[in-house]
């Protein structure tokens, strides 16, 4: 299956059951416009930990109703971390949200070897990307976390990408391993991490996907360009992964096609125990909602209880 943008995606999990979520630090309007609006989707079924008085006026404003069961209280942003951690360490949530609270502040919390939700593997971002010129939804990574990933960290960030796509429904990802040029020059390194992807893809080593690297990004998301210069995979144009050289890659490219190429995003986290959504404390209810739309939809292939 291919998923041709967030409105298709959003129409087939309204057949699903909602999915648990806990919000961390919820008093917060854009957050909860996302959140109620998810929940009207029937995609999930919220705990909102925060200042439950500051939570209740939001509510009664954009008139939701809440019950006492689904405010969790908590007033400062480590405290709302913790209680948030804690809630899905007790099953009450199948994916985490993430509110009024800085990214560093909760990812602390996640990451805690103690009372945390990690498992042990490498932690990444993708960025979900639903651009008007590409005929379906684009999946870049990592411009949010790993600054610079060696090769081995390349790796881990490509696999949790592709298990993202596998949440989809996705049977074969076509991921991209993107550098400047699609020859391998020793000057640029990534070009040899690149080479690498694609010859441990091509021994099985990265199943139920198809890698291709060095490529760029034209040869990627363009049949035609590829064409031209005769260049020819199964990845050219056709590009569900784009994995990128590094964060400042990353984010680079995500901010191009989510402002400049007129773009929606979402943006998860991959590697703990639930999928987390980070967006910027100041991103629009629309971002934020996608976000959670992506995590419902990871939660809608797990097995766990539903509300």
């Amino acid at each position: 299956m291919v998923i041709s943008g967030f409105q298709a995606l959003r129409e087939t999990l309204r057949r699903q059951p909602p999915r648990r979520a806990v919000v961390a630090a919820a008093h917060d309007r854009h957050t909860l416009q996302a959140v109620f609006a998810a929940r009207r989707d029937g995609l999930i079924w919220p705990v909102l930990v925060g200042k439950g008085e500051e939570i209740a006026a939001i509510a009664r404003e954009l008139g939701e109703e809440l019950s006492l069961e689904q405010v969790a209280e908590a007033d400062t942003d480590q405290a709302c971390a913790a209680r948030a951690v804690e809630l899905i360490r007790e099953g009450r949530g199948e994916m985490l949200i993430k509110g009024m609270v800085p990214t560093g502040t909760l990812l602390k919390e996640v990451v805690d070897r103690r009372r945390g939700i990690g498992t042990g593997t490498l932690m990444s971002h993708v960025a979900v990307l639903d651009v008007p010129a590409y005929h379906k939804l684009l999946f870049l990574t990592d411009g949010g976390m790993v600054v610079a990933p060696d090769l081995e960290q390349k790796r881990q960030i490509l696999n949790n990408a592709v298990a993202l796509c596998h949440f989809l429904g996705y049977e074969r990802p076509m991921a991209a391993v993107l550098c400047a040029a699609e020859t391998v020059n020793p000057a640029m390194p990534e070009t040899l991490d690149a080479a690498a992807l694609k010859e441990a893809w091509a021994r099985g080593e990265l199943a139920q996907c198809v890698v291709e690297g060095p490529i760029s990004l034209d040869l990627a998301t363009d049949c035609q360009a590829a064409r031209i210069k005769g260049y020819q995979s199964p990845v050219a144009g056709q590009a569900d992964i784009l994995l990128c050289p590094s964060i400042a890659a990353g984010n680079l490219l995500g901010k191009a096609l989510y402002g400049l190429a007129g773009g929606e995003m979402a943006g998860v986290v991959l590697g703990a125990r639930v999928p987390i959504t980070v967006n910027s404390r100041g991103a629009a209810p629309q971002e934020k909602y996608w976000s959670i739309l992506i995590c419902a939809a990871m939660g809608a292939q797990s097995r766990g209880p539903r509300p």
